[in-house]
């Protein structure tokens, strides 16, 4: 009835084992993953055709987390699980950023991922066990997934780099590090250090790439073993329809990309595009392409024109050489009646950050597998439609502005003082008032700006900038502070 592959390493001082055949038959791709004894499920099916009104890549990943896992019943009302919790939806995005870029070049098929904690057994997290189980059950599932993957956490206690280290230790760390990457290279860094030097944190990343190296020798094994086979895909042949969209619109796109002004830009960009569906998209003409074929043939002439200037050239968009970080304009103590506030504007990109002081009432209380644990460090980031000129659906966080607040509240942590020095709950708030690129960099700086007005004991301010890269063949060009078009149309967001 069953035809299980089960295959173990020891990985980290502790055992991992993969195992398909058992569960989820059903699904394209299942596996089983267990690490000590967290066990995660990690799910994948592929529609079988690709849905032609996407010009984009439709994969969903949704890691979730299961209370009998713990041994646990969930709290409220209903006594079951709701809404994605912060971990689940951050674990998700984890697992998304380093597989989305590995699928075959034109394949538009929709995947959906779900890995599914079933078993935590308080030691190890699982969120690493679901990146390798999610990396597994791709490789084994047919779908062309260019992989697989490798993750690994990365502690530093006592000087030492350690594998993978178990919850209770962390406390002792100062980095928790995750990395993600191929055999050949890195492709997600995520960190939160306590002011380690750059050595320290680049030994990190290359230790974490060494241990991820030996999952995916482990998972290349495994798939060996009970891999299906490769779905084909098929490279669309469009003949000379580029060829017609880059005469019809290049000379109006390169014009366009020389103007500063993000909107001026963009409206420039999108009078050319809509030249290109008007002059092809014929309506009641069964030869003619699809709007949706041409905006994607469109964005391909978009990057090689961005990317080829800045190569050549090295100017981008905006007249700034690649090390240049837009002009910068602080201002504290904006609104009157908080505790502190600050509006940080650089180039296009404004946060108005407000900080509020609370007591010992307005603990969050943190609803985890590991047990209920209280926060006293709150940062929430919003991005309303208006910041960057458009109408949109107003609502609760969704997962941008989930792992954005997130990644601003890690950069920050380290420099906070003490309960015993400052026994308060600070909360941080960032709204963006507008946007062109490293909005979550803006949040940094001016959530510096709020505690210091507020009268908070940070140890020293912190701010940041986005970083990009543009990667053609040996030719690259890294960019200090990066537009959001060069984070659309390039190669790294870091």
């Amino acid at each position: 009835m069953f035809e299980i592959t089960r295959k173990s390493i020891e990985w980290g001082g502790r055992t991992l084992t993969l195992e398909t055949g058992r569960m989820a038959r059903q699904a394209d791709g299942a596996v089983l993953a267990t690490y000590g004894e967290t066990t995660v499920l990690a799910t994948v099916v592929g529609a079988k055709a690709p849905d032609p009104k996407f010009d984009f890549f439709p994969l969903t990943v949704h890691y979730q987390e299961k209370a009998f896992a713990a041994g646990r019943i969930p709290g409220g009302y209903f006594k079951r699980e709701g809404r994605p919790t912060e971990k689940e939806t951050l674990t998700s995005r984890l697992i998304d950023r380093p597989i989305r870029p590995l699928f075959a070049k034109g394949f538009k098929n929709e995947v959906q991922v779900i890995a599914t904690v079933i078993s935590h057994d308080l030691e190890n997290d699982p969120d690493i066990v679901a990146m390798i189980a999610t990396s597994a059950a791709l490789t084994i599932s047919g779908i062309p997934f260019l992989g697989p993957i490798g993750a690994a956490r990365v502690g530093f206690i006592d000087g030492q780099y350690v594998l993978n280290p178990a919850l209770e230790t962390m406390a002792n760390s100062k980095l928790d590090l995750v990395m993600a990457g191929t055999a050949d290279a890195v492709m997600m860094v995520e960190s939160e250090a306590k002011e380690l030097s750059e050595e320290a944190m680049l030994g990190a990343v290359v230790f974490g790439h060494n241990a991820a190296k030996q999952a995916i020798n482990f998972i290349i094994d495994f798939a060996e073993t009970c891999a299906k086979d490769p779905w084909e895909v098929k490279d669309a042949d469009h003949g000379a329809l580029p060829g017609k969209i880059r005469a019809l619109v290049e000379a109006d796109l390169r014009a366009a990309y020389k103007e500063r002004k993000k909107q001026v830009r963009q409206d420039a960009i999108g009078a050319a595009k809509k030249k290109a569906v008007d002059a092809l998209c014929i309506e009641g003409d069964e030869a003619a392409p699809s709007k949706t074929t041409v905006g994607s043939l469109f964005k391909e002439i978009e990057a090689d024109i961005v990317r080829g200037g800045i190569l050549d050239t090295g100017l981008r968009i905006d007249g700034r050489d690649t090390r240049t970080v837009r002009q910068i304009a602080p201002e504290v103590g904006v609104l009157p009646r908080t505790h502190g506030s600050a509006l940080f504007t650089r180039g296009e990109t404004q946060a108005l950050v407000v900080a509020t002081l609370g007591t010992g009432e307005d603990e969050q209380y943190i609803d985890a597998l590991e047990g209920t644990y209280k926060e006293t460090f709150l940062l929430h980031y919003n991005f309303p439609p208006y910041s960057v000129g458009e109408t949109g659906r107003m609502g609760g966080a969704g997962r941008r502005e989930i792992g954005h607040g997130k990644l601003a509240w890690r950069a920050l942590k380290a420099v906070l003082p003490t309960q015993e020095e400052f026994p308060y709950v600070i909360r941080l708030v960032s709204e963006i008032t507008e946007s062109n690129g490293s909005s979550s960099m803006a949040t940094v700086c001016g959530s510096s700006l709020a505690m210091m007005d507020a009268g908070i004991p940070i140890k020293r301010p912190v701010a940041g900038i986005a970083m990009g890269l543009i990667l053609e063949g040996k030719r690259f060009a890294v960019l200090s502070d990066i537009l959001g078009d060069e984070d659309h149309l390039g190669d790294m967001d870091f």
